[in-house]
């Protein structure tokens, strides 16, 4: 790469406003997936809000930080860790109210969602041509970004939700099949040459399920298999965690995955 060619892409790197995929973020992630349970169900179940209103609070939340994150100039970290809490926190309250006030179920909730899903990337993918662009900044595509992550957000409620109770493995049950299956995501980034786009997504749809069933493990009553924390108190200690995190670990902008960069 030339000297031109190298300040070039650092220039990208600077305009991009989601950070760089590194170890910190995927461990930021969970939390704030976690938190995105914990606070969800504060807000529909301990506040007896229900899932409606819940949802109808969280999305209005969700859109305004989405506007200002697009016309955001640069990468705010607080304002991307927001937006991503806020579209976690929204999945949790809207996937409860498909899966369960509409009545079709965690399989018919997480076919539905899983189908939302693919037809957001595939709309992305027509639309611009890649899902993959060398940084998120232009409008577009980060519209696309943000609705393709709550989408996924919202997708990982219902499958953790479908695993723990449908499936019957409970709580710590589901966490340790969706950890197995990040360590295995995780295994292919590191030892093959699959698309790297893929296991991005596949590694971001699979840690909401996890955040998912930990929260509800939190959460929940002993008698359903949980510990039966307070949800406020938990949605508090994540919450520190996270601003802990944010500002301790390297926040720095950086490309989305494309097919032959480690993921």
């Amino acid at each position: 790469m030339t000297e031109a060619q190298g300040l070039n892409a650092r220039s990208l790197e600077v305009l991009s406003k989601v950070p760089a995929v590194t170890l910190g973020f995927w461990v930021v992630k969970i939390l704030a997936t976690t938190l995105g349970e914990t606070g969800g169900d504060t807000v529909s179940m301990t506040m007896k809000l229900g899932y409606l209103t819940g949802t109808a609070i969280f999305v209005a939340i969700l859109a305004l930080l989405v506007i200002l994150q697009v016309r955001a100039k640069r990468f705010h970290p607080l304002l991307y860790w927001a937006t991503i809490i806020a579209s976690t926190t929204a999945g949790t309250t809207l996937a409860d109210y498909a899966t369960r006030s509409l009545g079709i179920g965690y399989t018919g909730g997480s076919a539905l969602l899983f189908a939302g899903v693919v037809a957001s990337l595939a709309a992305w993918k027509l639309t611009l041509g890649s899902v993959s662009s060398d940084h998120i900044s232009e409008p577009r595509v980060e519209l696309f970004y943000w609705l393709t992550i709550t989408l996924s957000q919202t997708l990982g409620t219902a499958l953790g939700d479908w695993t723990a109770d449908t499936g019957g493995l409970g709580y710590l049950g589901a966490a340790v099949v969706f950890g197995g299956l990040l360590a295995v995501v995780a295994g292919l980034a590191l030892w093959t040459r699959v698309n790297r786009v893929l296991l991005f997504w596949a590694a971001f749809i699979l840690t909401r399920p996890l955040g998912a069933v930990v929260g509800d493990f939190l959460d929940k009553p002993v008698d359903h298999g949980g510990l039966a924390f307070s949800r406020p108190v938990a949605s508090a200690v994540l919450t520190v965690a996270i601003l802990a995190l944010i500002f301790l670990l390297p926040q720095k902008s950086g490309k989305h995955p494309q097919e032959k960069a480690p993921l």
